[in-house]
């Protein structure tokens, strides 16, 4: 209750603060001349003016289409051979990866085939001497 009290004393009193300053800037705004048209017809001659330099200044008069294709065409060319470059050096570690992963796959493997049949062969062993 006393919160929702003191926001409405605040809203009141900036409310009498916003409508004062409005109030004597009024006076203010109606004291100001109109704008004359002729500042707007200034900055359209500016505009001309720059736009007729521009040309003048035209650094790409030498380019004609065929050069401009090119040197696109070119870059494109340079990307890509930069993409297939990077993929190739991706593609040859990955090969080298499992190259050296089956490698370490059959060293684990003989050695299990080892153990497998020396556990074969002791429990064969261990059961005909249980036999006899």
């Amino acid at each position: 209750m006393k919160f929702e009290s003191i926001l409405q004393i605040i809203l009141l009193g900036s409310s009498i603060g916003l409508g004062g300053i409005i109030f004597s800037k009024i006076s203010l705004i109606r004291s100001l001349p109109e704008k004359s048209s002729r500042s707007s017809e200034k900055k359209q001659d500016f505009v001309l003016i720059l736009k007729k330099q521009i040309k003048k200044l035209n650094p790409f008069k030498s380019l004609t289409y065929e050069v401009f294709l090119e040197k696109v065409l070119t870059s494109i060319r340079v990307i890509f051979l930069n993409m297939e470059n990077k993929t190739s050096g991706l593609i040859k570690e990955l090969k080298q990866n499992v190259k050296e992963r089956k490698i370490r796959e059959n060293d684990n493997y003989w050695e299990k085939i080892k153990k497998s049949t020396k556990n074969n062969i002791n429990s064969q062993s261990k059961n005909t001497n249980n036999l006899l």
